[in-house]
C-alpha cells in the first residue's frame, strides 16, 4: 500500500488531480480560436523549425500551443480559424523534439487536416 503512494503515475490518477490541471478538462479533444502563427525551433542535435500555432480554447479561455502535423499545412490554418485541437501522445508531456508542445490541430474549419493535405475535401469559405 505504502509502495502505491510512492508511485508518481498511481497518485497523479487515483487522486484526480489531472482532471483539475489539464487545460482540457478531461476531454480528449477540445475546440479553439487561432491567435497567431509560431515557429518553434527544434531541441539538439536536431535543427528545425516546428511549424505551431497558439490557440485560445473556447471552453475555458485559456491559450496553448499546438503543433501543425504534416509538410505545408499550416498553409491550411489561418488566424481566427476554429480548429479542433487533440493531445500529442505522452499524456501531457512534450513529444519528440519539440520543446514544450504537448498538442496537435487535427481538423481547421471542421474539416480534417489530413483531407486537406492528401487534397480530399476542400475548406469552407466563410
Amino acid at each position: 500500500r505504502t509502495q502505491k503512494w510512492a508511485d508518481k503515475d498511481w497518485k497523479k490518477a487515483h487522486l484526480s488531480v489531472s482532471i483539475k490541471a489539464n487545460v482540457f478538462g478531461g476531454s480528449s479533444h477540445v475546440k479553439g480560436i487561432v491567435l497567431e502563427k509560431i515557429g518553434v525551433e527544434a531541441k539538439q542535435p536536431n535543427s528545425a523549425i516546428r511549424k505551431c500555432v497558439r490557440v485560445q480554447l473556447i471552453k475555458n479561455n485559456k491559450k496553448i500551443l499546438a503543433f501543425v502535423p504534416n509538410d505545408g499545412c499550416l498553409h491550411f490554418v489561418e488566424e481566427n480559424d476554429e480548429v479542433l485541437v487533440a493531445g500529442l501522445g505522452r499524456s501531457g508531456h512534450a513529444v519528440g523534439d519539440i520543446p514544450g508542445v504537448r498538442f496537435k490541430i487535427s481538423k481547421v474549419s471542421g474539416v480534417g487536416l489530413y483531407a486537406l493535405y492528401r487534397e480530399k475535401k476542400e475548406k469552407p469559405r466563410s
